[in-house]
């Protein structure tokens, strides 16, 4: 089968999949391929390049085609879609929020930027506000999406916890986290409440919605 960089992508995608961003390394792909390391190196100069070429792949799984709202679409409500569409390309595989702020020259990111800021922009939005404001919820989605890829404690970490002392310390924090998680609300909910928070506070700061 011909070595090209499409192939050598798509099997980067498999190993990030089987071993999370650590395991991706030019010596396991390369085994992946039946080839040597240094033949990668013609289609794919060093990490760096190997990663924001499968940054690249991710986010097309989400943003192949992306469009301005509908002419009776609230930029606000189109943005919550927008930053939820990342969400979810993020998730789709181990380690994409951290792919994704590895990947400084992922040109599909800056597709998004230019978007969601010139629809921002042509909704009357002045151009440092719109840079802000998209700024904020690319970030925020990342950062929040990085946390939700965190490995969670387990075996020796949880050894010696007190949930009952700490139940007793942090009333408040375990009554609320018991509260919002009743049956029916799930994590994306709270991810879109979060992001719903940042936008109405954007909104308010530039001004009524137009």
């Amino acid at each position: 089968m011909t070595l090209d960089r499409q192939r050598i992508v798509a099997e980067a995608i498999a190993l990030l999949d089987a071993e999370g961003l650590d395991g991706v390394t030019t010596r396991k792909l390369a085994a992946r391929l039946g080839v040597q390391s240094p033949t990668l190196y013609w289609h794919l100069p060093n990490k760096a390049a190997l990663v924001t070429a499968i940054a690249e792949a991710i986010l097309g799984e989400q943003f192949g085609a992306m469009s301005p709202p509908e002419p009776d679409e609230r930029w606000q409500d189109w943005l919550i879609g927008l930053a939820e569409r990342l969400r979810r390309a993020l998730l789709a595989h181990p380690d994409g929020a951290r792919i994704i702020s590895t990947a400084q020259l992922s040109l599909k990111m800056a597709a998004i930027s230019e978007l969601a800021m010139s629809t921002l922009v042509a909704h009357g939005v002045s151009l440092r506000h719109a840079r802000v404001i998209v700024l904020t919820v690319e970030r925020f989605t990342v950062g929040h999406v990085l946390e939700e890829q965190a490995p969670r404690p387990e075996g020796d970490a949880l050894k010696g916890f007190d949930m009952a002392t700490f139940t007793e310390q942090h009333p408040t924090v375990v009554a609320a986290v018991t509260d919002y998680f009743r049956p029916g609300r799930t994590v994306d909910d709270l991810f879109r409440e979060c992001l719903e928070v940042v936008i109405e506070g954007a909104t308010a700061k530039v001004g009524p919605p137009s």
